[in-house]
């Protein structure tokens, strides 16, 4: 039976590209996103592979508890989980952090690490019980070095970086892989490079190609690295 994907937080960049890198590898793919208008497209661009889609917040617990139940009747057991919804286009947005109140900040960390928190208590007992699994996360290159210009993002993107590293350390004896894609740059075709790329925000940012993220996402997980970084920055 082929091993299963959950690709939670779909776009059409860099989700679609790991979609695309892991179904070619036979697994079954469950794309999921908060509404259904672009699911046609997806299922039309993965073609040959075998591409599930589903509707869902999955930044709400009981939406995601609900998919991931879907999900499992419909295609078995997940083997593997990518979780990439958070974005600087969601959530609280970006206020420079020498304004950023407690609220601001800690709304930040609702927005990015909860969820990603959430997930994990979904997913990992089963993983855990079977002895195999992997979660993947997307980050950001906030979250490793200082970069003042997303300031109330970055405490949160170092506060998931170390989340999901620690969960490496955690899991490694046990079967289970947790690995995280910092990424530094605009990630081409998705809607966070559309977003910026229409608008002024006053600092540059290169542009990353999400199937070479895709590449390196399936070598994360053949090799049970904890970590790949991606950087499009001048200097960071």
């Amino acid at each position: 039976m082929p091993k299963v994907l959950a690709v939670l937080g779909v776009g059409p960049g860099l989700g679609l590209s790991i979609a695309r890198r892991f179904g070619g590898e036979g697994f079954t793919t469950a794309l999921v996103s908060r509404t259904d208008a672009r699911h046609a497209d997806y299922r039309a661009s993965l073609a040959g592979i075998n591409a599930l889609t589903y509707t869902a917040d999955v930044t709400d617990e009981a939406q995601l508890r609900d998919v991931l139940v879907r999900i499992t009747a419909d295609a078995g057991q997940i083997d593997t989980v990518y979780f990439g919804p958070a974005d600087a286009t969601a959530g609280p947005g970006i206020t420079p952090l020498t304004e950023a109140a407690a609220g601001t900040l800690r709304a930040s960390f609702d927005s990015l690490v909860l969820p990603a928190a959430r997930l994990v208590g979904t997913v990992l007992p089963v993983m855990l019980e079977r002895g195999s699994g992997s979660l993947l996360f997307a980050g950001g290159l906030s979250g490793k070095y200082p970069m003042p210009m997303l300031g109330s993002l970055a405490p949160a993107s170092a506060a998931l970086r170390m989340y999901v590293l620690t969960l490496h350390a955690a899991l490694r004896e046990k079967g289970v892989h947790a690995g995280l894609l910092t990424i530094g740059g605009l990630v081409e075709r998705g809607d966070i490079h559309r977003v910026f790329t229409a608008q002024d925000h006053g600092f540059p940012v290169g542009t990353l190609d999400p199937d070479d993220i895709a590449d390196r996402a399936w070598s994360l997980y053949t090799e049970r690295d904890a970590e790949a970084e991606f950087t499009a920055m001048a200097a960071v």
